[in-house]
């Protein structure tokens, strides 16, 4: 996997609420990272998902309030685990377990969720998939999902090999969509489906995905629909 080209400047999206867009190319494809920053009542601020962060791109963060913790929300996202902590040294990096073992470096655990994220985040674990490990977060105060693979939502006009990589191999029907990898990785689809309840259950209308378009709307409609073409709901 690599970069190139820069990062996008911070986006807001909602009161205390941002993305930084990173470009990450896998195989000769664009799948970018999306940088969630999420900003607490308290001024501290959680860093969502990590990137090659430079100095400048530190102090553009920073510029937001304190940053209280950083988190990587799946076991295979650790590719730039190492350069986020790096980047903030000294500040809590929350993880899924088995993270740890991944990168290297102490994680703790992402539930229970820090108790000044009480009312402000919260914080649901997907089972039935223990390759991926993957949690998922509600911004409660401004209805927003933050999801890591669960689904992707790449440009509904992609061309050339980025269209044909994405369609036919990694098997997106339509956008949002789940990949072949993560529906092979679903290893016990009852307890998957279970933990997906609260998930759908709770407020929430936008979806940030980590790799592709923030879906701004009609975010639980059309992740159902998503899970429904994934023959997983």
């Amino acid at each position: 996997m690599t970069t190139d080209t820069a990062p996008t400047s911070l986006r807001p999206l909602a009161e205390n609420l941002w993305i930084k867009s990173y470009p990450l190319s896998i195989l000769g494809t664009q799948h970018g990272r999306n940088v969630t920053l999420i900003r607490l009542a308290s001024g501290k601020v959680v860093v969502h998902s990590m990137a090659p962060f430079s100095r400048a791109d530190v102090a553009e963060m920073q510029s937001l309030g304190p940053t209280g913790w950083l988190l990587e929300a799946m076991l295979l996202h650790d590719t730039y685990a190492r350069e986020g902590s790096d980047a903030f040294p000294g500040v809590q990096f929350l993880a899924p377990p088995g993270f740890s073992e991944a990168v290297a470096f102490p994680t703790t655990p992402m539930r229970p969720a820090p108790g000044e994220w009480q009312g402000e985040i919260e914080v649901f674990a997907l089972a039935g998939v223990p390759r991926l490990n993957e949690h998922l977060c509600v911004h409660v105060p401004t209805r927003t999902l933050i999801v890591a693979d669960l689904v992707f939502n790449f440009a509904p006009d992609e061309r050339g090999w980025d269209r044909f990589f994405h369609r036919h191999i990694v098997g997106f029907k339509r956008y949002p969509g789940m990949s072949r990898v993560f529906r092979f990785c679903i290893k016990d689809r009852a307890a998957f489906r279970a933990s997906l309840e609260p998930i759908l259950a709770a407020d929430f209308d936008r979806i940030i995905v980590g790799h592709g378009q923030v879906i701004e709307r009609d975010g639980k409609a059309l992740l159902t629909r998503a899970l429904a073409d994934a023959g997983v709901w």
